[in-house]
């Protein structure tokens, strides 16, 4: 008899098979295909995700429908390595986030943000040089910034940007620029407000903008900030599901060494 814990194991299985097979199809259309340099980023870690899931799917498959214990027993620590390392990484985005808040701006829609307000690591590693470059390339090829540029003033101050638009797409307000449009601004005859780096690396060209500013590198950390607090959150739901899995795998497993215990004393009269 088929137990229920094997056939549900199989289930769960073939379905992450299906998605592990999808996700490595499309990152090898990404490698394929002429895609932006955003697209192509997320093409390594598809790939590397879609074959660690293709691989434990096979494990946890054969393993249940063949009854095959041995495998089994791989699918259950790859499974808890796994869980140790979601437990590890999800502790870790919630102490390297845990720093970094707006500065609202008097009169504005939107807030401010300062690249020393996040943590060393956050800057030591996600907007350095080499990364930086890629993300700017990112921006400029995405057009970030160009459905901005046909607001007028009373719109533009009244509008909520985003951290990433709010520190990309216009020179910070303490450099005292006079608003054109959006992503236009005059320097004033007598030059920025204050002698800040910011202020002299804004440029009026589309493909520049503030995209080298320290204010753009600490919108697009504040912007991760909270893409990153919300996959904790995800990544706490996942560890949730694949402990419950893991349950179910030591289920069949066990039906697995019952059943092998029943057929090997029922040839022993």
């Amino acid at each position: 008899m088929v137990r229920v814990s094997n056939g549900l194991i199989t289930f769960l299985n073939l379905v992450s098979l299906i998605i592990s097979v999808a996700a490595i199809g499309y990152s090898l259309w990404l490698y394929t295909h002429n895609g932006t340099l955003c697209q192509k980023v997320i093409q390594k870690p598809l790939l590397i995700l879609g074959v660690s899931l293709l691989f434990m799917s096979l494990l946890g498959l054969i393993g249940s429908c063949c009854r095959v214990s041995f495998l089994l027993w791989i699918y259950l620590f790859v499974m808890f390595v796994l869980i140790v390392g979601l437990f590890c990484f999800t502790l870790f985005t919630i102490i390297v986030t845990n720093k970094g808040v707006g500065k609202a701006i008097s009169g504005r829609g939107y807030k401010e943000y300062r690249l020393g307000d996040y943590s060393r690591w956050l800057q030591k590693y996600v907007v350095n040089g080499n990364n930086w470059d890629e993300i700017k390339s990112c921006l400029v090829d995405l057009h970030f910034c160009h459905k901005l540029a046909g607001e007028k003033a009373e719109e533009f101050y009244k509008h909520s940007l985003s951290p990433t638009e709010s520190g990309c797409c216009k020179p910070p307000s303490y450099c005292g620029f006079q608003f054109e449009n959006a992503t236009f601004w005059t320097v004033p005859k007598s030059g920025p407000a204050v002698p800040d780096s910011d202020c002299t690396m804004w440029s009026n060209n589309q493909t520049e903008l503030c995209f080298d500013c320290k204010s753009c590198k600490a919108g697009v950390l504040a912007n991760m900030r909270r893409e990153w607090r919300q996959l904790a959150i995800i990544n706490f739901i996942i560890i949730i599901i694949i402990i419950c899995i893991y349950s179910v795998a030591c289920c069949a497993l066990r039906n697995n060494r019952a059943d092998g215990y029943q057929r090997h004393k029922g040839g022993y009269p």
